[in-house]
């Protein structure tokens, strides 16, 4: 009989658990999320974990509601789509970070780069900037401005070797490298392709400020089902689960 009556109590906690739907793109950010579906569970709550190979979408589908929350982007990039698609997402809490790396088939250093090699860059604007920075730093270019997050290739000042700059969705960068001298890619499509940190030519070092972020609605920051998540996002299992799953590929940032 209590045996009984325990199932009907879980079956009627998961009947009435408060579904909560957050976007992600599938490696590490959806992947971090399933590790804290049971914690969450406990909690009352049904985390779904809706997974998207864009950076778009998952902003759209937040402000129109589909979503509840989402964690795929860095603060820069939502200022930049807050911006050009006038919506009204916030950051609740910085989870890890992702550095930016340079990866190539072709070469196995970066003094092997030859004069007008293809170099792809991310082509969403925050991204994009950021990864000429980092050709920047390595002395392959230079840009009028090197803090300048939102530079484009109109603000390349000096290009000795004359290389080329191609954008290409982040998604694809990886994917396009047999067709490149080389690519800067996120670490995330890195990871989802086979790459690891230590495969880049060069990266941006771990002090990196751009750090992935778990983003909600203009008013929902304070609902108790996001503050349960964000807990849970920034515990201790979660910092144990990134160190020891990706192995320094990815930095915990709380």
């Amino acid at each position: 009989m209590k045996k009984l009556i325990f199932v009907c109590l879980i079956a009627l906690s998961a009947m009435y658990a408060e579904v909560l739907k957050v976007g992600a793109t599938p490696i590490p950010h959806a992947q971090i999320l399933k590790e804290i579906i049971p914690d969450l569970k406990k909690e009352g709550i049904d985390l779904q974990v809706v997974e998207f190979t864009d950076y778009v979408t998952p902003n759209l589908a937040l402000a129109d509601k589909s979503l509840d929350a989402n964690f795929m982007q860095h603060q820069p990039y939502l200022d930049q789509i807050n911006k050009d698609r006038h919506l009204h997402l916030v950051s609740i809490a910085k989870i890890h970070i992702e550095p930016l790396g340079f990866y190539s088939k072709k070469i196995k250093s970066i003094g092997a780069l030859k004069n007008g090699a293809t170099i792809a860059i991310p082509n969403d604007p925050s991204n994009g900037g950021r990864a000429l920075i980092l050709l920047d730093k390595q002395g392959l270019i230079k840009l009028k401005d090197p803090s300048n997050l939102y530079a484009t290739e109109f603000d390349i000042i000096a290009n000795p070797k004359k290389l080329k700059i191609k954008s290409l969705d982040a998604a694809m960068l990886a994917k396009s490298l047999d067709d490149l001298d080389g690519a800067i890619i996120n670490t995330n499509y890195a990871l989802q392709a086979g790459l690891k940190t230590k495969d880049a030519l060069f990266s941006e070092g771990k002090d990196s400020p751009y750090a992935n972020i778990l983003v909600v609605r203009e008013g929902d920051a304070n609902k108790p089902s996001i503050l349960k998540l964000k807990k849970a996002l920034q515990s201790q299992k979660v910092k144990d689960f990134i160190l020891k799953t990706y192995q320094g590929e990815i930095i915990p940032a709380f």
